[in-house]
């Protein structure tokens, strides 16, 4: 039996080339520009996938390299809107009062009571159950329905 002819070729091509070659695309390196980009996008609220198409990047590939930037760009965001209200909040002048009732709504669970006359029947009823006490001898023994509420 004469033996195969590609078996004694296979220890040349082998010499030729040392290192196994990977089919596709070489891997991805993110740069100190694109975590800056990907971090800054993420806080402003833009959804991965539209990042990944700016970076030209799948989003798959777009968390596996970027995750921390994801999570952290909208929560750096978000805190320094708050510390912003709140500042506001916490001076003087109207954008003050604005910002505080904005903030109280919220962060406390404060809310305004609807106008009686946008109200519907059933709604006009839940709204009399709520304050039924009041002008009553049973108004000064249950707490106010505002502080139920809270």
């Amino acid at each position: 039996m004469t033996p195969r002819r590609h078996a004694t070729r296979e220890p040349r091509i082998a010499a030729l080339h040392p290192m196994p070659r990977k089919p596709g695309r070489p891997a991805y390196v993110p740069t100190e520009k694109d975590r800056a980009t990907v971090k800054t996008m993420s806080a402003f609220g833009i959804p991965d996938y539209e990042i990944a198409r700016v970076i030209a990047l799948d989003p798959k590939t777009l968390r596996k390299h970027f995750w921390t930037e994801l999570e952290v760009g909208h929560v750096e965001a978000n805190a320094k809107v708050a510390a912003s209200l709140f500042k506001k909040a916490t001076g003087d002048g109207r954008e003050a009062v604005v910002a505080a009732i904005f903030w109280l709504k919220c962060r406390a669970g404060w809310r305004e009571r609807p106008a009686t006359d946008d109200l519907g029947k059933k709604e006009q009823r839940a709204l009399e159950a709520e304050t039924a006490e009041r002008g009553t001898s049973w108004e000064s023994l249950l707490e106010p329905a505002s502080i139920r509420l809270q």
